[in-house]
């Protein structure tokens, strides 16, 4: 099995030495797989999700997404952030275009991953940026530590990027968002076995496949009731049956989220 988390920036930088194979390196230690923007989405507007962020390096080249939880404050995945410095990233918000030049562009101040992530199929998977500039757009809401009724099996979730759109595809230019059911934390064992971490991971897609998160949309989020409820973290290929995706559990973390936005 060859899991993966669904950042791009990795696959892109060695796409030139692994253009003659199937799969691509990701920015999770030892995992690989096929890329696939959303898969089998629609296209969709910053205008109708003004908290989704792109995360981009200095020249503004999108690798992962996030979700600004207040006007300086962006949540998104730790395996986004590895390696990553508050001079190489920065984030740009009000942008429906990856190829746009609209919107708000920040400096990142601060970078926060949590202290115990070692790899996104371990769990911890979760960071948040504090940003230089404060960020004019309507903000998300997210899980309390108590709220953890909204992962029921069969919840329809929202998930929203700028990921790849098939498997070995290119990335979507336009921001693109779909929805997927919640899926049991037994279901997903079934998947995934012991990489899968009931108490850090929630699953989230169809059984036969078909509609998923994939390389590029890491980071971003997903939404339970126009909520953050969870992280884009990772999952077996993209929208592969069988194999949903997997996402940061956010009641797990939040408490150590709200510590960071109120610092």
């Amino acid at each position: 099995m060859s899991l993966l988390s669904r950042a791009k920036k990795t696959a892109a930088l060695c796409a030139a030495t692994a253009a003659a194979a199937a799969t691509a390196l990701v920015a999770a230690p030892s995992a690989a797989a096929a890329p696939a923007p959303i898969v089998g989405g629609t296209t969709t507007t910053t205008t109708a999700y003004p908290f989704i962020m792109q995360i981009t390096d200095a020249s503004q080249n999108q690798f992962c997404g996030g979700t600004l939880v207040s006007p300086t404050k962006v949540v998104t995945a730790a395996h986004c952030m590895v390696g990553e410095t508050t001079s190489s990233v920065r984030v740009v918000g009000g942008r429906t275009y990856r190829n746009g030049t609209n919107g708000t562009v920040s400096r990142v101040s601060r970078i926060w991953i949590h202290p115990s992530y070692t790899d996104a199929t371990n769990g911890d998977d979760v960071a948040v940026l504090t940003l230089s500039t404060s960020m004019p757009y309507t903000t998300a809401s997210y899980v309390t530590s108590s709220q953890t009724g909204v992962y029921a099996a069969g919840t329809t979730a929202r998930i929203l990027g700028w990921g790849t759109t098939s498997a070995g595809g290119s990335s979507s230019n336009q921001l693109r968002t779909a929805t997927v059911p919640i899926v049991s934390n037994s279901s997903c064992a079934s998947s995934y076995g012991s990489n899968f971490v009931a108490g850090d991971m929630v699953c989230a897609g169809y059984t036969s496949g078909g509609v998923d998160t994939c390389q590029g949309d890491s980071g971003g989020p997903l939404l339970i009731g126009g909520v953050l409820a969870g992280i884009t973290s990772w999952g077996e290929g993209c929208a592969t049956a069988g194999y949903p995706g997997v996402y940061t559990r956010l009641t797990t973390f939040s408490s150590l989220v709200t510590t960071q936005v109120n610092s």
